[in-house]
């Protein structure tokens, strides 16, 4: 009987499935359809717990083959970050007009990241004193306590190392090791060989202009198909959405989310801080924020159901160069970098949340400036090599709470609510790298107002 209504469930997930393939063959807008796909999924998923519970063994077994699908959507999410990353970082040296503007261009979009990161971690701070969230004890139950031994064994690699050895780390040893991902900081490690890349194509351009010339067309060739591989995962993202929160909310231990209901609340404070920060610095060089939140509004929204920065990177850099205005080499510098580097939901805010709850449990005065400061210091430099794509959050705080040697159970205490946070995390990181794309595009005078101000020039992710 078991199997029997195992199999209906899974016939009406794939009624599901059809329905939103014909929603996409009668051309319904992406946005539309993602949202739509994301309202289903909790529904669906909702309805599976209500007649089956979490531990029912059709539950278990229906979300075994339900999350082909949404599993199988993030492995191609997780496919595309390396080639993304190493092609937009390149392309964007063979399409600079002024090398000279490199250093200027590299130095403001880390400026912007970083700084930014150093912001977020200081409103998570004061998001958490002003919850009262500091010393909170969050209910352990069964998953939280597979999460807290997974976390135990994980933190073995990050412990061991010093600030200064996590830092030396990210410089790559082996890059096809890198290319193939073996580290958690392979992005980060891509990003820096790919920079050494460009700089010698730069180099190649002055002294040996036909060889620079076919390099550059060898590239742009590479960053067409890689787009295209793109093109084709997003149209799966209405079945990966569906499945996936099908799943977050037929698994989810409703209790244990009332439990942590606090500190989900204080997340989405401390997030829609950040934005409201974003927006005071786009004030700062003259760009409209509602001008600036309607035209990111696709790819923060796209960032939001797919809960992957690296997913969103084409959508970011289409955007940034053909709604806001920002110049090409800036676009990918700014949109590559911020995978990795700075990122103000998963590697600011987050880490420093969860620091701020477990230090009072420690003896740790969390109102000191000595705890504060070094707190933030730590945020923003561990936020290099932050994954694109899911874990990111994760990895930042095991580095900061093993920095400053505070235990690490929270980060599996709260496993309950991480995918609902993990959706506006993800979009606050992108918003940040569109923000420190607009900043430095009109540092170097680059910002082109007309695209800008024209409210017709908006991206959709199927474009």
């Amino acid at each position: 009987m078991t199997t029997l209504i195992t199999v209906l469930v899974v016939l009406t997930f794939i009624g599901l499935l059809y329905g939103f393939y014909k929603m996409q063959a009668k051309h319904l807008k992406f946005s539309t359809r993602v949202f739509s796909a994301l309202a289903v999924g909790i529904v669906f998923g909702a309805i599976i717990q209500f007649i089956f519970g979490t531990k029912n063994s059709v539950t278990t077994q229906s979300l075994e083959w339900i999350n082909i699908v949404g599993n199988g959507y993030v492995a191609f999410l997780q496919m595309l970050v390396i080639p993304l990353v190493f092609v937009s970082i390149v392309g964007a040296f063979t399409k600079m007009t002024a090398s000279k503007k490199i250093g200027k261009i590299s130095f403001t979009v880390l400026a912007t990241l970083l700084g930014t990161t150093a912001i977020a971690a200081l409103i998570g701070i004061g998001t958490t004193l002003l919850f009262g969230l500091q010393g909170a004890k969050f209910t352990e139950g069964t998953a939280e306590t597979a999460r807290i031994a997974e976390l135990a064994t994980r933190q073995e690699t990050v412990e061991s190392l010093s600030i200064p050895e996590q830092i030396t780390a990210f410089i790559p040893k082996n890059v096809f090791a890198d290319f193939a991902g073996t580290r958690p900081t392979s992005t980060i490690g891509v990003v820096i060989f790919a920079a050494f890349v460009g700089i010698a194509y730069l180099g190649i351009k002055r002294k040996s202009p036909k060889e620079a010339e076919f390099f550059a067309n060898l590239i742009d060739s590479l960053y067409k198909i890689t787009m295209r591989i793109v093109t084709l995962v997003l149209r799966l993202t209405p079945y990966g959405v569906l499945a996936l929160m099908t799943n977050v909310v037929a698994s989810s231990d409703f209790n244990a989310i009332l439990n942590l209901g606090k500190f989900v609340v204080a997340s989405y404070a401390a997030l829609l801080a950040i934005l409201i920060v974003h927006l005071l610095i786009l004030i700062t060089i003259k760009v409209n924020p509602i001008k600036y939140l309607k035209k990111a509004f696709p790819v923060l929204s796209f960032a939001f159901t797919s809960r992957s920065s690296a997913g969103a990177l084409p959508l970011n850099i289409e955007t940034q160069t053909k709604a806001l205005g920002v110049d090409d080499a800036t676009a990918n510098f700014a949109a590559s970098f911020g995978l990795s580097i700075g990122q103000n939901g998963c590697a600011g805010v987050y880490p420093a949340m969860l620091a701020t709850i477990v230090a009072p449990t420690v003896g740790i005065n969390v109102f000191s400036l000595e705890f504060i400061l070094m707190l933030v210091a730590i945020v923003t430099i561990s936020s290099f090599g932050v994954a694109g794509v899911g874990g990111g959050a994760t990895f930042a705080s095991l580095i900061v709470l093993g920095a400053m040697n505070l235990p690490v159970a929270i980060v599996g205490l709260v496993i309950s609510v991480e995918p609902l946070i993990d959706m506006a995390r993800t979009a606050i990181n992108v918003s940040d790298t569109m923000v420190a794309g607009l900043v430095t595009s009109a540092k170097i005078n680059e910002l082109d107002l007309d695209v800008l101000n024209d409210q017709s020039r908006v991206v959709e992710a199927e474009a």
